[in-house]
């Protein structure tokens, strides 16, 4: 095992939308991504969704109750299990995300999934 530098994590990759496997924590993956426009509502029944801004700003919109909340570079948020979301991100953003391995970046349901967005359970780093 050797240290994982996060800045050399997202630049080894292009795509948005489209998580990368840094490391390992018990059963749950930590993942990166680089994410540019929106994502698509969805709700994860049985988990909570834990959210880093690295760098830029993450918009994550709430249905109930519906509110909106901006997240700049340093803060977390936790979409809690149940919750249909749909997060954004207008000028682009690096994030990692924390959460239960094989977990889909488009939950349990979802609207129509865009082209641009990667529905996966994350990609191993490399």
């Amino acid at each position: 095992m050797n240290p994982i530098s996060l800045d050399e994590a997202l630049a080894s990759f292009d795509a948005l939308w489209s998580p990368r496997i840094v490391t390992r924590v018990n059963d749950y993956d930590v993942r990166v991504a680089k994410v540019r426009g929106e994502h698509v509502w969805h709700v994860h029944d049985d988990t909570d969704e834990f959210f880093l801004v690295l760098d830029g700003e993450l918009h994550i919109a709430l249905r109930e109750p519906e509110r909106s909340v901006l997240l700049a570079k340093g803060e977390v948020f936790t979409v809690p299990r149940g919750t249909f979301h749909k997060p954004s991100a207008p000028h682009g953003a690096h994030i990692l995300m924390f959460e239960p391995g094989g977990t889909l970046t488009v939950g349990d349901r979802h609207d129509e999934v865009p082209t641009h967005v990667d529905a996966t359970a994350g990609h191993e780093l490399g």
